[in-house]
Formats: structure tokens, C-alpha cells, sequence
């Protein structure tokens, strides 16, 4: 009898086990996958408004889907302040921690954290050209753990813009890093584009930011106008060269509006708090399953007309009214 109760107890309690996890399976899975917390790693070159506007469409658009930093989120930022030696330290931190997703933000640090791993998915923003950066195979089929959006500028069109805005100038000045892959790239397009205008182009390179202002003094007197790509390196420091255009009556165009907002004269550019966003909309889908081998890379389609006034007037340029009637915002 008391065998017969014991054996009675515990076939109770084995049934009871076994319920109890049928119930948390059936009641509840979804609910925990919805809840499953996501490690996201991401990657940032250096910090200014352009890159910030990025990872910060990235993270709000994540929110808006549920993914809540503190709740379900966890979030390992690192920047390198334009340090490469930090940004190879960050990258080898965040493979190692073991993340589920990796957001890179601008061409150094994406290829940073491609060297480190070809596993974990990499999602790019602000790389300008991820095929010749050597991240992806090709921009329709990536092949490789990378994808997301690219920030390739209309250069042809904004080298145009600047000939609306300074139609007497024949001469360019280009300030950029020799050392950015993405700034190369569109050194390359400008050229182009100025060698069929007529137009000369005179360069000026830096390695890091507190060589900017002595770059852009180096074209005065020689250039008649001034361009800035979408450098990480010039933009972290774009204010040297405003107040050197100010002071010498040179129309400043640039490869994105954060710069515009900064002091630049305009810009027929990206927004970045849109791509950041679109890239999370990507991410969205990795998370979901989909492989990045197979996702193509996206750029953003409309692009935006921005015109500063007060850097017209410092710099002595006149807009057309038909130019600001199109502009999408005016910083007057």
C-alpha cells in the first residue's frame, strides 16, 4: 500500500511538471520570443551631428518596433573619437561580447568590425561605396555578413549647385582626408564632374581634424570656392573652415546638411536621421531571420536642398528666390 501511494505521489508531481511547462510553452511563446532581449552592438568613427543623426534614426526606429534599450535592448555603444587604434579596440570588444547585430556607422568602422568577424550580422550606414571599401561583394548581392545603406552623395549635382551659387568661380578647393575610402571616392566623382564643367580642382588634405584650418588657409588666393565631401575627418571640424571661407568671401558646399546647420552656405544632400532609419528597417528583417548575403544594400532616393542665409551673406553670395522656394529648409 504504501508503495502503491508513493508511486501514486510521484506520478502526481511528474504530471504536474510536465503540465506546468506545457503551459509556459503554449501560453507564453510568443510572448518570450517578442521579449527575447537583443544585444546590439554599434560602431562609430568619430562624433558629429551627421553620424549621430544616424545611429539615433537607427535606435528610434528600432523603439518604435519594440526593441526598448533597458527592456529588451541591450546596447554597446563605442566611439572612436577618429582614433583608428580605439575603433579596432571597439570592434574587437564588440565581436567578442557576444552580440546578436552590429551596427557600424561610417566606412572606417564598418571595415573595423567586417575584420573581426564574418558571423555576426553587420549592419552599415554613411558608407559611401561598400563594394570598393571591400565590405560587400556587390551592392545587389552583398555576399558576405554586411549589409544596409550607403550614403553615396549626388556630387555631380552639387558640384552644379555650387556653380548656381559662385557661376563666376573656375577654380575648387576640395578639403578632405586622403585617408577615408568614401572621400576618395567622391574626390574622384568631383573631379570628373569639374573636368567636363571646365572647372580646375585644387585639393587639400588633412589626417586629422587639427590640420583642417591650415588646409583650408592653404587655398586662399588660389581657389574661388570651396567643397566638402561627406569626411568624417573635415566635418568633425568643418567651423576652421567657415570661418577661413568667411574671411575670404568663399562659397562653401557640402556632402550633407548637419554642416550646413554648422555655417556651410548649402548642400543637395542626405538626411541622416532617415538613413539611420531605413537601415533599422533592415536590421528589423535580419532579426527576423532574413541573411544579409542576400539583402541588398540601399541608398537613400530623395535627396534634400538646404541653404544657410546668414553664410550667404558672410560669404557674399546671392541666392535666387526660385533656388529657396525649392530648398526643403532655409537656416535663415
Amino acid at each position: 500500500m504504501k508503495k502503491l501511494l508513493a508511486w501514486g505521489m510521484m506520478f502526481v508531481l511528474l504530471l504536474a511538471v510536465v503540465t506546468g511547462c506545457g503551459e509556459s510553452s503554449s501560453n507564453t511563446g510568443g510572448q518570450q520570443d517578442a521579449e527575447k532581449k537583443v544585444k546590439l552592438g554599434i560602431i562609430q568613427v568619430a562624433e558629429h551631428p551627421a553620424l549621430d543623426a544616424a545611429r539615433e534614426g537607427f535606435l528610434d526606429t528600432l523603439a518604435d518596433n519594440g526593441y526598448v534599450e533597458g527592456k529588451n535592448l541591450i546596447v554597446d555603444y563605442g566611439n572612436a573619437q577618429g582614433d583608428q587604434t580605439a575603433l579596432k579596440t571597439i570592434a574587437k570588444k564588440l565581436v567578442t561580447g557576444n552580440c546578436d547585430l552590429i551596427l557600424a556607422i561610417a566606412t572606417d568602422s564598418a571595415q573595423a568590425v567586417a575584420a573581426e568577424t564574418t558571423k555576426i550580422p553587420i549592419m552599415i550606414t554613411a558608407v559611401t561605396d561598400p563594394v570598393t571599401a571591400k565590405l560587400v561583394q556587390s551592392n545587389e548581392k552583398p555576399g558576405t555578413n554586411v549589409t544596409g545603406t550607403n550614403d553615396m552623395n549626388p556630387v555631380k549635382e552639387q558640384v552644379e549647385l555650387l556653380q548656381k551659387l559662385a557661376p563666376k568661380a573656375k577654380r575648387i578647393g576640395v578639403v578632405y582626408n586622403a585617408g577615408e575610402v568614401n572621400s576618395v571616392v567622391q574626390v574622384d566623382m568631383v573631379k570628373d564632374t569639374a573636368s567636363k564643367a571646365g572647372l580646375k580642382v585644387v585639393e587639400a588634405t588633412v589626417s586629422n581634424t587639427s590640420e583642417v584650418m591650415q588646409a583650408a588657409q592653404s587655398l586662399v588666393g588660389r581657389v574661388d570656392a570651396i567643397y566638402i565631401p561627406t569626411d568624417n575627418t573635415v566635418s568633425s571640424s568643418v567651423e576652421s573652415v567657415i570661418k577661413v571661407a568667411e574671411a575670404n568671401a568663399l562659397p562653401v558646399v557640402v556632402g550633407e546638411a548637419a554642416m550646413v546647420d554648422r555655417g556651410a552656405l548649402a548642400t543637395l544632400g542626405i538626411d541622416y536621421n532617415k538613413l539611420g532609419k531605413q537601415t533599422a528597417e533592415m536590421a528589423l528583417r535580419v532579426l527576423k531571420g532574413e541573411k544579409p548575403q542576400e539583402m541588398p544594400v540601399e541608398g537613400q532616393k530623395d535627396m534634400e536642398l538646404v541653404l544657410n542665409m546668414k553664410a550667404a551673406q558672410a560669404m557674399k553670395v546671392t541666392i535666387p528666390e526660385e533656388m529657396k522656394a525649392q530648398a526643403a529648409r532655409v537656416i535663415e
